[in-house]
């Protein structure tokens, strides 16, 4: 039978066995601290990846090591039904998308008698939910299946909280009716936030500008993000092959593309439609800038897209590469103007107009930064990159120029915002809503801008509830802390947020019943929930008993606690029980999620905590971690590289899975699976199998000597440093520690000796198993029942970095030693000598004296008076420059050194080398298969045909090989 299927059989029999033993289940213990850990719960559209694993797997890690370190640890799970998510997928399905359905049967391996079922988006989250939970059960995730939920009406008792929560939040005006533009879905007639889209993930509703030019009675509404650059304007660009129409707008005549008008009427316009024609009708004509009153030119412009903005363009050549680009292919080829009738020479004679002053560039930074970078062309991906490089480089250091009429003088950065209200009071410029990027809805869709009259809104701008999340963050650990950074813009940019959509599974906004609550706005503080949970299932609690006035009772402590369960037929118990449960568990501890929720759920989750929970109650830290790629690109079914989670662990066992996507990445680095990465995983894991049950029959010493004084020594070194990784959320640098470094160790204990200390040896097993259970936990239980040892390798404590244990002496020792191997093994490589005889020449006294003085000094400023205070003394005076030299040499080595190694160094003094290599000199002829003499360098009869004795160090013995 292969390896793979032997180990399933043995995770599937301790996944059993923690199930029957319910080690996983949490409830109160107030002779416990609590730990308190969450993963965000994932959509049920489809299978979870080797993505979700990482991210559970970190949490699972940090989760069994609490549980090891003594705390009663809680580690809930739910799904995610609500959204367009489930229900967009679904509706694909009713269409008939063959690459998605194909995607279905191929990646996500559904049966063709399941897929028809699909249509019905409440069957597709149930399959999806089964199908997910044996994935999470079979990476052996730690959780209390106990409190386990799915978000939807279908699951009326979350809906009950979601009804209170939003009660709540609306009760202290979080929740308020306003008018905004929002991402629009025109098939569902709802916004489309993050969660809804199958394309345009972090794509906002963006404010053009529109500079309205004169013509015939009509406006050109000119779209733009840079109003300060219209005193360059030189000329109009129109793509000659679009539609256009002129319409009347609030009663103004536009000119402006047929999908502009759309775009207006959703945008609060009344927008009727005049007359049609192609843009082509208009070139050649002329406009008037309404500034000054100048004449403009409207020249063709393919590159103007008709469904950006108004699809009309001005040309700022000066400042815009794209526009001195395409003006330049104009003056060069006459044929492009003459097929519209215009006169080349009309075009020639227009020339960029200098409006900006800036750093590093001179009267025309465009044309300059074309020409720097060499762009050929307006199709050159070289032309946006000039395009960003002028832009930012003139709104963070630019200043207007003279010929800005009252706004000169001023920074382009402090005006833009002054000019454009200005603008718009004169009735010289409007504005529209558009979005930067293509936005796909769920649905499949193509959306679009809507500004919503009268709907409802998350008062995310608020300045009192951002005062309230800032504060929240400030008290908040961040792992990594460089992600703190992100989550403070975010607070700071981030807008009113539509809560409600007309289409999806969802709970029913309480006031307006025919909307829903969004995706992401319902999925904020629901770990509270989980808290309660166990009791409603438990209890056999109504929908109809989980009224505001308890979940008030629960999470506030407010009203009578007889009064408010008798109003519902509770038993005061069991309400007592549940308020608590929540006082217990709450706050959470530990929230993990991927970096794509940074700017969504994860803020919000700060945000609603912010507004719903006094500060006992607000989180106490986030943990952000990357995105898995695959063979190093980024993962997705349309690439054909998506790998299922529980395809993954059957195919290569729970704890291969974990240790291959835990040692990929850590921080916000994305992880990356990799087959060969796989490969070595399990061939470690089959070979640490058989080592540990191989060492219990290593014995033959039977008092332990200063190897096994080392090796226990560093071993506590290892394991205070993988306790100090976790506790830094570090997981992959904690696996490498705990399963490399421990290994290597041991593996250098092996190679010293040929008779082993058991007990020492059994010690160091025992404690490498209890570092090793967070992250392979299945393989960590099978050895220790191998072992004859209970209960559960997972219930064992933690171990701890035992300071009567530490040897440095010994550590330094095996060091030096180590070192000395290298180096030989080194020399005989480069020589290709095969060695008769070798020679080791340890320090000399005076080195000694002279690197335990640079020890203290530590500081290369220090050098002079170092050398004049050693040189004083007649012991080192008599050895005149090789004593001044080797000072020299010493201090720059030594500066080098970590501080703590230069402390412990100092703090030891001298050592006996050569008494340590004499006692090393069985290991070291075994190793080098020769005779080996070990010497001090001033021995008057060493044998140093060679003079390699002079090379000698303090830690760095001289080495010579006959």
């Amino acid at each position: 039978m292969s390896w793979e299927k032997v180990w399933k059989a043995v995770e599937e029999k301790w996944q059993s066995r923690w199930r029957e033993a319910k080690i996983f289940e949490a409830d109160p213990d107030p002779s416990k601290p609590k730990f308190f850990i969450t993963f965000p719960y994932p959509y049920m559209s489809g299978p979870l990846h080797v993505g979700h694993g990482y991210t559970g797997s970190r949490v699972d890690v940090i989760a069994r090591f609490k549980r090891m370190q003594g705390f009663n640890v809680l580690f809930p799970w739910a799904w995610h039904w609500t959204g367009e998510t489930v229900a967009g997928a679904s509706e694909r399905i009713k269409l008939g998308d063959e690459k998605f359905i194909q995607a279905l049967k191929v990646v996500d391996r559904v049966p063709e008698e399941e897929l028809k079922k699909f249509a019905d988006p409440v069957y597709m989250a149930k399959y999806y939910t089964e199908y997910n939970r044996e994935a999470v059960k079979k990476l052996g995730l730690s959780i209390d299946w106990r409190r386990e939920f799915h978000t939807t009406s279908f699951h009326p008792f979350f809906s009950r909280f979601v009804d209170w929560q939003y009660r709540k939040l609306k009760e202290g005006n979080y929740v308020v009716k306003g008018t905004h533009p929002v991402v629009w879905c025109p098939k569902c007639q709802s916004p489309t936030g993050e969660a809804d889209r199958l394309e345009g993930s972090g794509v906002t509703p963006e404010e053009y500008v529109l500079i309205k030019f004169k013509m015939n009675g009509a406006y050109l509404p000119a779209a733009t993000f840079r109003p300060e650059t219209i005193f360059g304007a030189t000329n109009l660009w129109l793509n000659p092959e679009a539609d256009y129409v002129e319409a009347s707008v609030n009663g103004e005549h536009w000119i402006i593309s047929k999908r502009a008008a759309e775009k207006l009427r959703e945008q609060l316009r009344e927008v009727e439609i005049l007359k049609e024609f192609k843009g082509a009708q208009l070139l050649g004509k002329k406009c008037l800038d309404p500034l000054m009153g100048r004449e403009l030119p409207l020249l063709p412009g393919w590159f103007v897209n008709p469904e950006d903005a108004s699809g009309v363009v001005y040309s700022v050549p000066a400042h815009a590469p794209y526009d001195w680009l395409a003006l330049k292919d104009l003056q060069e080829n006459p044929a492009m103007l003459e097929r519209f009738g215009m006169k080349a020479e009309n075009v020639k004679r227009i020339k960029p107009i200098s409006i900006i002053k800036v750093e590093g560039f001179g009267e025309y930074p465009a044309l300059e930064a074309v020409d720097r970078l060499g762009v050929k062309d307006q199709k050159d991906p070289k032309a946006e990159e000039a395009t960003q490089l002028v832009y930012k480089r003139e709104f963070h250091k630019g200043v207007l120029k003279e010929n800005c009429g009252s706004y000169a003088g001023r920074s382009v950065a402090e005006v833009k915002e002054r000019l454009t209200q200005e603008f718009k009071e004169k009735q010289i410029a409007d504005a529209m809503y558009d979005l930067p990027q293509p936005v796909v809805c769920r649905c499949t869709t193509p959306c679009t801008i809507k500004i919503l009259r009268d709907q409802w809104f998350l008062n995310y701008s608020n300045p009192e509830w951002k005062k309230k999340a800032r504060e929240l963050l400030s008290k908040l650990q961040v792992y990594p802390e460089d992600a703190r950074r992100w989550f403070e813009a975010v607070i700071e940019w981030l807008h009113d947020w539509a809560c409600a959509r007309k289409t999806g599974l969802g709970t029913p906004l309480p006031w307006a019943s025919d909307w829903i609550v969004e995706t992401l706005s319902d999925s904020t503080v629901y770990p509270a929930f989980y808290t309660v949970n166990k009791y409603i299932q438990q209890e056999n609690i109504a929908p109809e008993q989980l009224t505001e006035e308890v979940f008030d009772y629960i999470f506030y402590g407010k009203g009578k606690l007889l009064e408010t369960a008798g109003k519902v037929g509770l038993r005061p118990e069991t309400l007592d029980a549940m308020r608590r449960e929540f006082l217990y568990w709450y706050p959470v501890d530990l929230r993990n999620s991927g970096k794509d929720l940074v700017p969504n759920h994860l803020t919000f989750y700060i945000f609603h905590h912010a507004a719903l929970f006094p500060p006992e109650h607000w989180p106490k830290a986030i943990g952000v971690n990357g995105f898995m790629r695959v063979e190093g690109e980024e993962m997705h079914k349309s690439k054909g590289n998506f790998i299922p989670l529980r395809k993954a662990v059957e195919e290569h066992g729970a704890d291969a899975t974990r240790c291959a996507v835990l040692l990929a990445a850590e921080g916000m680095d994305d992880p990356d699976w990799r087959a060969s990465s796989l490969k070595e995983v399990k061939a470690h894991l089959q070979a640490f199998h058989k080592f540990v049950l191989a060492a219990r029959a290593l014995r033959g010493k039977e008092t332990p000597g200063r190897v096994e004084r080392w090796l226990i020594s560093t071993l506590n070194r290892r394991v205070e440093k993988v306790t100090k990784a976790l506790e830094a959320l570090k997981t992959r640098t904690a696996l490498e520690t705990a399963f490399y470094e421990v290994w290597n160790d041991l593996r250098w204990y092996m190679r010293r000796n040929s008779l082993f200390h058991q007990p020492t040896l059994r010690e160091a097993v025992e404690v490498w198993i209890r570092l090793l259970t967070p992250f392979i936990p299945h393989t960590c239980e099978e050895v220790w029942e191998t072992m004859g040892k209970k209960p559960f390798a997972a219930t064992l404590p933690w171990p701890t970095c035992r300071e009567e244990k530490i040897d440095a002496e010994a550590e330094e020792v095996e060091n030096t030693i180590k070192i000395m191997v290298e180096d030989t093994r080194h020399i005989l490589k480069v020589t290709e000598i095969k060695p008769k005889k070798i020679c080791y020449y340890t320090a000399e006294p005076w080195k000694w004296e002279i690197y335990l003085e640079a020890l203290k000094r530590g500081n290369l400023k220090e050098r002079g008076t170092l050398i004049r205070e050693l040189m004083a003394r007649p012991s080192l005076r008599e050895k005149g420059a090789s004593a001044a030299k080797f000072v020299n040499k010493t201090l720059e080595a030594v500066v080098k050194l970590p501080e703590e190694m230069r402390k412990k160094r100092l703090l030891l003094g001298k050592l006996d080398e050569k008494a340590y290599l004499e006692e090393a000199k069985p290991f070291l002829e075994k190793e080098f298969r020769c005779p080996v003499a070990v010497y001090r360098a001033d021995d008057p009869e060493a044998y140093d045909p060679q003079r390699k004795a002079a090379l000698s160090e303090p830690y760095r013995p001289g080495i010579y090989v006959k």
